[in-house]
């Protein structure tokens, strides 16, 4: 793969709640390895990151401003010369001036990884492709929850993960894996 040389990493949501019980079964034991070396290949490259961050109005939410569950995951944290875009909806670009900040960078391709797949990452990437912006997704930098079937059975979050992946893939967004994006990012 190629990463174009004005792509910008937007981090989606990698935040400490989805460690609360309350969210359910994750599947992806390497989302937090996987994710931060995708965003220290960037920091190496020099390339832009902005990163997002989900707070929440719901009441009780764990993701809410000033809960603990709304602070970035160890390691995840911006630092001084990277963007923090923050959202209270699904998708990043929603209420918020994600666009406007890419098209400033002079963005070629948006390459997308975080927490939830079927949720604030796919909305966000489905958002940003009908915007315009080539979308390339990380696949295994990404996770989600089982979720109820309308029979009560639960589907099992690899499951959901895989469908929307493919999803993405079919009409959305190249999608590539941690170690193409580090090796990509790596040659000169």
């Amino acid at each position: 793969m190629i990463v174009p040389a004005n792509a910008v990493l937007v981090i989606i949501d990698m935040q400490q709640a989805f460690d609360n019980p309350a969210w359910g079964q994750r599947w992806n034991t390497d989302v937090d390895r996987n994710g931060l070396a995708v965003l220290a290949a960037f920091r190496s490259a020099g390339l832009p990151i902005i990163h997002v961050r989900h707070d929440s109005v719901e009441p009780g939410s764990t993701l809410r401003p000033g809960e603990p569950g709304n602070a970035f995951r160890p390691g995840f944290e911006p630092q001084a010369d990277e963007a923090l875009v923050t959202k209270s909806v699904n998708a990043a670009f929603i209420g918020t001036d994600l666009d406007l900040r890419l098209r400033r960078l002079g963005s070629e391709a948006v390459v997308i990884f975080g927490i939830t797949t079927d949720q604030c990452v796919s909305t966000t990437t489905r958002v940003g492709a009908n915007m315009g912006w080539p979308m390339i997704l990380v696949e295994d930098a990404c996770d989600c929850f089982g979720l109820p079937d309308s029979e009560g059975a639960i589907i099992p979050a690899a499951s959901i993960h895989a469908a929307h992946v493919a999803t993405l893939r079919a009409e959305f967004a190249e999608v590539v894996t941690t170690r193409e994006i580090v090796s990509a990012l790596a040659k000169p």
